[in-house]
């Protein structure tokens, strides 16, 4: 995560490990910090997890979807995005009744 903040903070492009391993390092946060299974967040290519108490999803497309790129979900996990200003501008993706993770974010401080 350090290493792909120190690259984002230089305006740098972060190397495709240190992304995808700051990736998956904020969803586990997030799934740890929202425990549940009623909304899937997914950040292809790198991961995806479930999170958010409420209703429990096991087959098919669950009923509460966020989607978005690497670059965008970092910059919401770390602050330097606020979640209004990214569905705004359609770089964030979210349908269903659980689907608004503000509350959650952001997870880390810059």
């Amino acid at each position: 995560m350090r290493r792909w903040a120190a690259a984002a903070d230089a305006a740098a492009r972060p190397q495709r490990a240190d992304t995808a391993t700051a990736v998956r390092y904020t969803l586990e946060e997030l799934a740890a910090c929202a425990p549940g299974r009623a909304v899937e967040v997914r950040v292809p290519p790198f991961g995806v997890t479930q999170a958010v108490s409420g209703t429990v999803h096991r087959r098919g497309t669950p009923p509460s979807v966020v989607e978005t790129d690497a670059a965008t979900w970092l910059a919401l996990a770390t602050g330097r995005l606020g979640w209004r200003e990214a569905l705004d501008s359609g770089v964030l993706h979210a349908s269903g009744e659980r689907c608004d993770l503000s509350a959650y974010l952001p997870l880390l401080r810059p």
